[in-house]
C-alpha cells in the first residue's frame, strides 16, 4: 500500500469501500479531528465533524482522482464542514487541552512538566488567533503541507498563505513575548 492510500486515484466501482474507508480511517482519522477541533475550538463538534467527513469521503471516494493527496482532500472537506458550522452555529470559548507528546526519549518530570506548560502556552496563543492565521500555521506546522496544498484547500493564492503565515507568526511572536511579560 503506498504512503498515502494512493490506490484511491485508481478506485472503481466494485472495491470494499468499507474497506477502504477504514483503511483511511485508520490513517487520517486523528488528523481530520484535531482539524476539526483546531477549527471549532469544541471536542464534541470535532466528533460529529469527523464522523461527517469519513461520510462524505465514502459517498465521494469513487470520484477522487488524486490531484491532491488524500489527507489535502479530507482536509478541505473537514474545513468546508467547519466553516458551515461556524457559520450557522453559536460558539462557545474553550482552551486547547494538552494533546501534545514530548520527543524526547526520557525527560525528567520536572522537564515532561516544562514541556507541558510550554506547549499549552503555544496552542493557547495559536487559539487566540484569528482563524485565517490560526489554520495556515496549523496546516504547515501540524501537518506538513507544503505552501501549494496550503493555498489549494484555503482556496486562495499561494501569496495570499504566504502572507498569512507571515502574519500569523508576527502576531504569534507578539503575543508570546506579552505573555511572557506578565509572567
Amino acid at each position: 500500500m503506498a504512503n498515502d492510500l494512493e490506490y484511491l486515484k485508481n478506485l472503481a466501482r466494485g472495491y470494499d469501500r468499507e474497506l477502504v474507508l477504514q483503511d483511511v480511517m485508520n490513517k487520517f482519522g486523528e488528523d481530520v479531528w484535531n482539524f476539526a477541533y483546531f477549527l471549532t475550538r469544541r471536542p464534541d463538534v470535532a466528533d460529529d465533524l469527523a464522523q461527517e467527513v469519513f461520510l462524505a469521503a465514502f459517498k465521494g471516494m469513487y470520484a477522487f482522482r488524486g490531484e491532491c493527496s488524500v489527507k489535502s482532500w479530507l482536509l478541505t472537506i473537514t474545513r468546508n464542514k467547519a466553516l458551515h458550522y461556524l457559520q450557522g452555529a453559536f460558539i462557545r470559548k474553550v482552551t486547547l487541552t494538552d494533546r501534545f507528546i514530548s520527543n524526547e526519549v526520557s525527560p525528567g518530570a520536572e522537564q515532561v512538566l516544562f514541556n507541558r506548560i510550554e506547549n499549552r502556552d503555544l496552542w493557547d496563543t495559536v487559539m487566540t488567533l484569528p482563524r485565517k492565521y490560526r489554520e495556515v500555521l496549523i496546516l504547515d506546522y501540524h501537518y506538513g503541507l507544503k505552501l501549494n496544498e496550503i493555498a489549494q484547500l484555503l482556496k486562495v493564492s499561494v501569496g495570499t498563505v504566504k502572507s498569512r503565515s507571515h502574519r500569523a507568526k508576527k502576531k504569534m511572536s507578539e503575543r508570546l513575548i506579552h505573555n511572557n511579560e506578565e509572567v
